[in-house]
């Protein structure tokens, strides 16, 4: 619409406000919009009394999808009928409907678009951001649009060039490819989460081959979807050689910890040598659940329920602990100390009952009991036994058995020693002001 067709329409749309017809066009537009909206009220509640759980996930979007535009799009059809009506019978006043028309369109357009970024991205701040800033820029244009102010704008734009090695660009192809890899992307990313929900149902794979896979997925598409959008504006893919080139110098100076750590988490879950759910210890004082690999870090839930997030880098080049590997199980020794004069015997006896009488213990391998060192103050005996939930913590499990073993002591009346020391002070009177005389007091 130029600046002609649009002071067109504005001079008949204030002639038709004049006229007396213009308060049908606008019932007429009114009823309209007001049989979009019951229509898809109904739809919706249709929709919503009849789920489909056996839906796919492109069935699914569609279906929420077109819940989203329902209301713009039937509004739409029934002003594009009412209009058609109108002027097939010599109505002649239709420019109330006229505009109508692209502003219908663009509610279509802002729902259908802010619909496929919630699906493309999980919800944050910065969405909310996103949805204002895209919403406002539909209606910015099409302003422009209605208003004729587009090609003037355009032509201002494509104006302002320059070149990059031998291919020339101005700035109204550079807002074109912006606007269409921004779709591209949309799109690829969208694709890229159905393609990992589907891989994450699929339960004879392994859990780290497809986040694998997903993040291949993800990384494909994005990179065919930015070549594809430049190829469609026009720009040869050649003239990007530059920024690829000065890329790669940074990824080799400035980003090589990041490189790394994205290597590394590719490694992580290629060679699967930790996986989520095992049990890692990190270092002697951090241990926890692995709870997600990503391509950078890995986060790691520890017991007291703090999250730490650990580089990949780190959980390559240093040795890590894994509790459950190959095996959940894993064995406890929990120290003890009786007095010399102890039967043995029965303490190693009822040390061996009392953790098997705990129901996280293993019975096989059965507990055991073992006599380790003749020590100062008493006798070490260390019981050792195997439990295979070690996500669930050790602490627990401890503290029941040393309460246990506290009291079955109590009762059998043996002696858990403490510390004693026992000093003997040997004096010689006779020699006492000899040894005075020939070390005096300082």
């Amino acid at each position: 619409m130029n600046e002609k067709q649009m002071f067109a329409l504005l001079h008949e749309l204030l002639r038709d406000f004049q006229h007396p017809d213009f308060f049908w066009q606008a019932l007429g537009l009114a009823l309209s919009i007001a049989a979009g909206w019951w229509l898809s009220r109904r739809f919706n509640q249709h929709d919503r009394a009849h789920p489909h759980a056996d839906r796919s996930a492109l069935q699914t979007f569609g279906a929420d999808g077109l819940k989203r535009v329902a209301f713009p799009l039937l509004s739409l059809v029934f002003v594009l009928v009412l209009r058609k009506i109108l002027k097939y019978g010599q109505w002649g006043h239709v420019s109330l409907l006229d505009l109508a028309v692209p502003l219908l369109l663009s509610m279509a357009l802002v729902r259908a678009t802010l619909y496929v970024l919630r699906r493309a991205f999980s919800p944050s701040g910065w969405l909310a951001t996103s949805e204002r800033f895209v919403a406002m820029s539909i209606w910015v244009c099409l302003a422009l649009y209605i208003t004729g102010l587009s090609e003037p704008l355009i032509e201002m734009l494509e104006q302002v060039s320059f070149h990059v090695g031998k291919q020339r660009l101005d700035l109204w192809t550079l807002l074109t490819a912006t606007l269409t890899i921004l779709a591209t992307l949309l799109i690829a990313l969208w694709a890229a989460g159905v393609i990992e929900a589907r891989l994450l149902t699929a339960e004879h794979l392994d859990l780290n081959l497809r986040a694998v896979l997903g993040r291949v997925a993800k990384a494909l598409l994005s990179v065919f979807a930015v070549l594809l959008s430049l190829s469609m504006v026009g720009i040869d893919i050649t003239a990007l050689s530059v920024f690829g080139g000065a890329l790669a110098v940074g990824l080799g100076f400035g980003l090589q910890k990041i490189a790394s750590n994205y290597v590394s988490g590719f490694i992580l879950l290629l060679d699967r040598s930790i996986r989520i759910g095992n049990v890692v210890a990190v270092d002697p004082t951090t241990t926890g659940v692995v709870t997600q690999i990503t391509t950078r870090y890995t986060v790691l839930k520890t017991l007291s329920g703090t999250e730490v997030i650990i580089p990949n880098e780190y959980l390559v080049s240093n040795i890590i602990r894994n509790q459950s590997f190959t095996d959940t199980r894993v064995r406890i020794a929990i120290p003890v100390q009786v007095a010399y004069n102890s039967d043995l015997e029965l303490a190693i006896r009822v040390m061996e009952e009392i953790a098997c009488q705990q129901p996280r213990v293993l019975p096989d391998p059965a507990p055991k009991a073992l006599l380790t060192m003749f020590a100062d103050s008493g006798i070490n005996l260390e019981l050792g036994f195997w439990i295979n939930d070690p996500e669930e913590g050790t602490g627990g499990v401890r503290s029941e058995i040393h309460l246990a073993i506290w009291r079955a002591f109590r009762d059998h009346a043996i002696e858990i020693p403490f510390p004693q020391r026992e000093v003997r002070m040997i004096a010689n009177p006779a020699a006492l002001p000899e040894t005075n005389e020939k070390n005096p007091a300082p």
